[in-house]
C-alpha cells in the first residue's frame, strides 16, 4: 500500500477515540472472591479487619514472655513464670507470650537462650490494617491480590465483566477459523471479557442477526471485511445498526472496521490470523478495558503511553514501517532481546513463535536494530 493510499484510511487514534465514546463500564456484579480472579474491580475492596487479629508464631518453637527469660544461657539457665508452649509456625500465640524461641531453647524444662520481644512473631495488624486498600476500582484482580484478598477474609468483591459476543464468519470454518476463534476467545477472556463465540455463514441477515441480538455488551466480528464476493460483515453492521469507519490506517488489519448496534460498540476484523491478532492488539483489547472500567486502558498507547502489561526489549534486527500506518510487528524474545518476525502476511506456520508485539506509530519509518522498544506480550 502506497502512502497516498493509507492517507485514504482512518487513523487508528481515531478509532480509539470512536471507541471510547461508544463504550461505557458496564454494570458492576458481585461475584466470589476466586471467580473474580482477571477480571476489573468496580469498586475499592479494604481490608475489614487487621490481620493478623493477634500475635502469631512466624516460626516453629516455645512461646514465652520475653521479660521472664532476659539472660537465659546454657550457663546460667532460666526457668519461666508459666511453662512454654509450643506452636507452629502461623499458630495465635498464648495470652502473656510474645516471643517464640527455637526448638533448641527449652532443656528439661528450663530455657537456655533468651531473645528480644516480638522475635519470632507476626504482631497484630503487621500483614495489614483495617481500611488497607488492597484492590482499587479499575484494577484487576491479579493471582497475587487474590491472595491478600483471602488473607484478609474478604469473600466476595464487585467486578466489571463485559459480555463479548465472537461471531466467525464463513461457517462452517476450516479448522484454521476454529482455531483462530479459540485463540481471540482466550485473549479476550484474559483481558477481562466473557466471551460467547458464535459461528455464521457469510450472509449478510445472519450476521447482523448475530450482531443486533440482545446479551452481549460489545460484538467482534471476524472475516468477511474486504471487497470479496462473499465479504459481508461491514453491509450486516450498516443493516444491524451504523458503520461508522471501514478501512484503518493500521497493518495488517486495513479492511477493520467500527460502528455501533443497539447502544453497543462493534469491531470488524479481517480474518488472516495475524490481521486478527493486530485488530485484537490495537481495539479490542483497549475497548475491553473501557468497557471494564480499567483504570488504564492500553488505548494510549499510540500517544506515547506505555501499556501497563508491555516490557522493554532491545531489537536484534531493525524493524522497517510505512510512515502513515500504524504497523502491529510481531516478535519473539530471544536471549539478546526481541526478535522481529513480521506482520502482514506472516505465515502461521512463523506466528506460532511470536510471543509479543511491537506497534510502531503511524509517524515513525520503524526502529532500528538494537534500539530499545515496547514490547506487548500476547
Amino acid at each position: 500500500m502506497s502512502r497516498a493510499a493509507s492517507r485514504a484510511l482512518a487513523p487508528l487514534d481515531e478509532a480509539l477515540a470512536l471507541l471510547a465514546r461508544l463504550a461505557a463500564p458496564v454494570a458492576p456484579r458481585t461475584t466470589p472472591l476466586a471467580a473474580a480472579i482477571g477480571f476489573v474491580s468496580a469498586a475499592d475492596a479494604l481490608a475489614p479487619a487487621d490481620v493478623p487479629a493477634r500475635r502469631t508464631a512466624l516460626r516453629d518453637g516455645w512461646a514465652v514472655e520475653a521479660a521472664s527469660v532476659t539472660g537465659a544461657s546454657p550457663y546460667a539457665p532460666v526457668t519461666p513464670r508459666w511453662p512454654p508452649v509450643w506452636v507452629e509456625a502461623g499458630a495465635p500465640l498464648p495470652d502473656g507470650a510474645d516471643v517464640v524461641l527455637p526448638p533448641e531453647a527449652l532443656v528439661g524444662r528450663e530455657i537456655v537462650e533468651d531473645a528480644p520481644a516480638l522475635e519470632g512473631v507476626r504482631g497484630i495488624g503487621d500483614e495489614m490494617r483495617a481500611g488497607a486498600l488492597l484492590l482499587g476500582a479499575g484494577e484487576r484482580l491479579t493471582p497475587m491480590r487474590y491472595m491478600a484478598l483471602a488473607a484478609a477474609g474478604v469473600a466476595s468483591i464487585a467486578i466489571r465483566a463485559p459480555r463479548l459476543r465472537l461471531i466467525m464468519t464463513g461457517a462452517p470454518a476450516p479448522a484454521a477459523g476454529d482455531a483462530l476463534s479459540a485463540a481471540l476467545a482466550a485473549m479476550s477472556a484474559a483481558a477481562g471479557g466473557v466471551v460467547e463465540p458464535v459461528a455464521v455463514p457469510d450472509d449478510a441477515g445472519r450476521i447482523a442477526e448475530g450482531i443486533g441480538s440482545a446479551g452481549a455488551d460489545a460484538i467482534l466480528v471476524v472475516g468477511g471485511t474486504g471487497e470479496g464476493r462473499t465479504d459481508r460483515s461491514a453491509e450486516a453492521l450498516a443493516a444491524a445498526g451504523e458503520l461508522m469507519l471501514h478501512g484503518l490506517a493500521l497493518r495488517p488489519g486495513e479492511t477493520a472496521g467500527v460502528g455501533a448496534a443497539a447502544g453497543r460498540p462493534v469491531l470488524l476484523s479481517p480474518g488472516r490470523p495475524e490481521a486478527a491478532l493486530a485488530v485484537f492488539i490495537t481495539l479490542l483489547r483497549p475497548l475491553l478495558g473501557m468497557l471494564s472500567g480499567a483504570e488504564a486502558p492500553a488505548a494510549e498507547r499510540l500517544s506515547g503511553a506505555e501499556a501497563p502489561a508491555a516490557e522493554r526489549a532491545l531489537l536484534t534486527r531493525k524493524i522497517t514501517s510505512t510512515i502513515g500506518l500504524a504497523e502491529v510487528v510481531f516478535v519473539r524474545r530471544v536471549a539478546g532481546g526481541a526478535e522481529p518476525l513480521g506482520g502482514a502476511g506472516l505465515p502461521i506456520a512463523q506466528l506460532l513463535r511470536a510471543d509479543g508485539a511491537v506497534l510502531v506509530n503511524p509517524g515513525r519509518e520503524g526502529y532500528p536494530e538494537r534500539a530499545e522498544i515496547e514490547v506487548t506480550p500476547l
